[in-house]
């Protein structure tokens, strides 16, 4: 499976941003997303997770209301839909698959990443 993440940039505090990580040589309808970011200096810490039919969703306590996962199985495309943006926020953003489809909030449930895409708030 091969990830492509993409839509991360530049963004002012209480702004939003949609992230999106597209998949490839996989069942992607088959396969649990998640989201996670690394700060410089810091752990990648777990972001959001959807299983594989969106039925099920988890989020880590800081987004929780402000970012919202969803996912497009006809275009093989995740999503992170992020808002209410501050300088916190500010990571690379990972995309991860879970070819078991669960979608746990643990790295090592994850063995497809992508590349990242930076995702900076400014205050």
């Amino acid at each position: 499976v091969q990830l492509q993440a993409s839509g991360g940039g530049l963004v002012q505090a209480g702004g939003s941003l949609r992230l999106s990580c597209l998949a490839s040589g996989g069942t992607f309808s088959n396969t649990a997303m998640g989201w996670f970011r690394q700060a410089p200096g810091k752990e990648r810490d777990f972001v959001a997770s959807i299983s594989w039919s969106g039925g099920s969703t988890r989020y880590a306590d800081s987004v929780k209301g402000r970012f919202t996962i969803s996912r497009d199985n006809a275009k093989n495309t995740a999503y992170l839909q992020m808002s209410s943006l501050n300088p916190e926020d500010s990571a690379v953003y990972y995309c991860a698959a879970d070819p078991w489809g669960v979608g746990r909030p643990d790295l090592l449930s994850y063995p497809y990443w992508g590349q990242g895409t930076q995702v900076t708030v400014s205050s």
